[in-house]
């Protein structure tokens, strides 16, 4: 089968961008990637941090064929567990004619050649990994059969298209065969291509099939190596302690009980932080509970949850800037014989992934060379230059398989930690954060107040719609400052575009900082929060009305006959017509994200006033053509489950400055016992493939809360429920 490289590795992929296919031998083809297309509301704002970079004038996406026959791929996108580098695999596979046998993935170092053009930056995330790769990877594998066929076809002196290829060899018309191999370097002295016709739907061997992910076997079998697991020469282990409060410094520190703990080499002081070296994670541990350290807490020591609830809340009352106006909603509302007002609140949320904040680090007079999973590896190596005082091309990455992200590795604050460490040391340091510290030291989800005001007609249908959005922007954290509208392009992003039929329409964007805490991108991004808020408040109009909450959306969605499409299955695969016994209730949520469309029921059932026991999950998807339905499906059951554990469960709370939820017992996630069995139902499409690896999370936080409204009346609309008191029952229905 293929595979994926997961040893660390200094040489492999920077020949490939300085040497090509003469220093590696063999067929090396690079694609064009694709021009600026439609892409996220955010990419506009984050493309600023990337200036003097056009990411539509150049090539990349390089596919090597071996004098083995063996392919490799160099893949734009990192492997975190949402299986992009199996649908990467199967493009390349699928048109050049290979078995996925014969193909194994690396990935891409940090380089202007990888920049997506639907983010406009180098970066996994945003669900854009099969988006972005679909056509460009596609003309490598078809460019490289084409001049491999060529290549073979002056070799026997017949016309190419007298020839085909399949399974990695080149067939003639008398019965000539010849391996990929022994024609690499006849066809790498051929002029590529300048029209590539890829292959129709209809004559797919890969795409479109179940396929078995590459990566994973050997995360099962143990041998898949993530940072955490890595070991280079010479190398010791590094454990930190930040200060408690965001943006607070180190004072002083005695360190001498420190040094007496067996194992421990260093200890290393920072401005904000304190790190040990040693030679387990233990030992640093250990050294770390003995040291004595006075902070310096700094201006948000006093900094509180109530406070800032408080903040958001009055802010929502500011007229805040207009990202989005149409018709004239001020008659709208004015004249109006009925108005609906609801608000809705959403928490601070941390990514807690599995694998912990981790980074190998080396720095050397000459170099820097990095061995850690970030989703954004131009920025982790620009940031790490200028710590380190050498040039960016100077910091080399070696990017690793990444034991979950969710969003939190599209930032590099602990890459420059281990990369400060690092160099006050003559040795290669591996960081890793203890679950502790990375969990209260993350760069959190913002809260956000959703204050909507709808008008409606004489049937109690909207014709009116005036949204006000409150909340912290990100994309000023992330690139320093916000673009001259004052809009957070992510913050607004679906709010501004509703696919329900309205008249009038206004949405403000107030920005309210936080402060205390640092933010960032969540899984989901602005397209979950915007739909919380969108679908619980039609759903709250489709009862104010009396209608069928399904069949009310279903009325709205005239001009979104895709949305319609996914509801109708979504209604026909949940039973939403069957009746149910008393307590027991299904809510509903479409979204369009992610170029994709989605639709979930959540059906649960009372226990008492506040036990939940939710029934069942079912999710329609049309996600337009399906490259890998294994992956598919599987993303959508995750993606679902991680979006109903934040709605249940996850709140970020502060206290003097300091985050209080330090460990999985005070942010829980849903357990086995209560988790739902989840439904997903594709739709065939021949659209082309829009994103899985979050669309899934966006549509069952308003699900679950509609359902809980149709079971018992209440009507909750701050998240997550056990801030109301909600529980989960275990024993969830098969």
């Amino acid at each position: 089968m293929s595979t994926v490289n997961t040893t660390p590795r200094a040489l492999s992929r920077r020949g490939v961008l300085k040497g090509g296919a003469t220093t590696l031998g063999g067929l090396l083809i690079s694609a064009w990637l694709p021009p600026l297309v439609p892409h996220s509301a955010a990419a506009d704002a984050v493309a600023v941090a990337q200036s003097g970079v056009d990411p539509g004038t150049g090539f990349g996406a390089f596919v090597r064929v071996g004098h083995d026959g063996h392919v490799t791929v160099i893949s734009p996108k990192i492997e975190m567990g949402q299986g992009v580098q199996t649908g990467i695999a199967m493009m390349v596979a699928e048109e050049l004619e290979v078995g996925m046998h014969q193909v194994s993935i690396e990935e891409a170092p940090p380089s202007a050649l990888y920049i997506d053009s639907l983010l406009q930056f180098q970066a996994t995330g945003g669900s854009s990994s099969t988006r972005f790769t679909w056509e460009p990877l596609r003309k490598a594998g078809a460019s490289a059969r084409m001049v491999l066929i060529q290549a073979a076809a002056i070799r026997w002196k017949v016309a190419p298209s007298q020839c085909h290829a399949d399974q990695g060899k080149v067939y003639g018309p008398n019965g000539q065969t010849a391996d990929y191999g022994t024609l690499v370097d006849a066809a790498a002295a051929l002029p590529l291509p300048t029209d590539v016709p890829l292959k129709p739907i209809e004559a797919f061997k890969l795409l479109g099939k179940p396929t078995q992910r590459l990566d994973t076997p050997d995360k099962v079998n143990g041998k898949a190596r993530f940072t955490i697991d890595l070991r280079v020469p010479d190398m010791l282990i590094a454990s930190s302690l930040t200060c408690p409060v965001y943006g607070g410094t180190l004072r002083s520190v005695d360190e001498g009980a420190a040094r007496q703990v067996p194992g421990v080499r260093d200890v290393i002081k920072l401005s904000n932080a304190v790190a040990v070296t040693a030679t387990h994670f233990w030992a640093c541990q250990q050294a770390l509970k003995a040291l004595s350290i006075e902070w310096d807490l700094g201006e948000h020591a006093e900094g509180d949850s109530l406070a800032l609830d408080k903040a958001l809340l009055d802010a929502s009352h500011r007229d805040g800037v207009v990202a989005k106006r149409e018709g004239d909603i001020e008659t709208a509302l004015g004249g109006a014989k009925t108005r609906f007002e609801a608000v809705y609140e959403q928490p601070f949320l941390s990514h807690s992934p599995l694998e912990p904040m981790t980074c190998l680090a080396h720095v050397r007079k000459d170099a820097c060379e990095l061995w850690v999973g970030t989703q954004a590896p131009m920025f982790a190596q620009a940031g790490a230059a200028k710590i380190s005082g050498l040039k960016p091309e100077q910091v080399i990455i070696h990017n690793q398989l990444i034991g979950g992200a969710f969003g939190r590795r599209l930032e590099s604050d602990f890459i420059f930690q281990a990369v400060d460490i690092a160099r006050q040391v003559a040795y290669p340091i591996k960081l890793i954060w203890s679950r502790e510290e990375d969990m209260t030291h993350d760069r959190y989800r913002p809260h956000y107040v959703d204050r909507m005001n709808a008008a409606l007609d004489d049937d109690l249908r909207p014709i009116g719609w005036d949204h006000r959005i409150v909340g912290a922007s990100v994309i000023a954290q992330f690139i320093g400052a916000l673009p001259a509208s004052g809009i957070d392009a992510d913050a607004v992003e679906t709010s501004i575009e509703p696919m329900y039929a309205l008249p009038h329409l206004q949405v403000r964007y107030v920005r309210e900082e936080p402060k205390v805490i640092p933010v960032s991108w969540w899984r989901g991004v602005g397209p979950l929060r915007a739909t919380y808020a969108l679908e619980s408040f039609i759903d709250e109009l489709a009862h104010n009305a009396k209608a069928d909450p399904l069949a009310y959306r279903m009325e709205l969605l005239k001009a979104h006959p895709r949305a319609q499409a996914v509801l109708k299955l979504v209604a026909e695969k949940s039973g939403w017509d069957q009746p149910l016994p008393a307590g027991t209730g299904r809510g509903v949520s479409v979204a369009n994200v992610f170029g994709s469309y989605i639709a979930t029921v959540v059906e649960l059932q009372m226990q008492g006033e506040h036990g939940l026991r939710i029934n069942r999950l079912v999710s329609a998807l049309d996600c337009g053509f399906v490259t890998n339905p294994t992956s598919v499906h599987s993303q959508i059951e995750g993606g679902t489950l991680f979006g109903l554990s934040a709605a249940l469960f996850n709140e970020v709370l502060i206290e003097k400055g300091q985050v209080m939820q330090s460990n999985f017992n005070q942010y829980r996630q849903i357990r086995m016992s209560d988790a739902p069995p989840v439904q997903v139902h594709v739709i065939n499409s021949l659209e082309a493939p829009g994103g899985v690896g979050e669309t899934g999370a966006v549509p069952v936080a308003a699900a679950l809360v509609n359902a809980l409204h149709a079971a018992s009346q209440a009507r909750v609309r701050r998240l997550p429920l056990s801030r109301s008191g909600y529980f989960t029952v275990q024993g969830a229905m098969a």
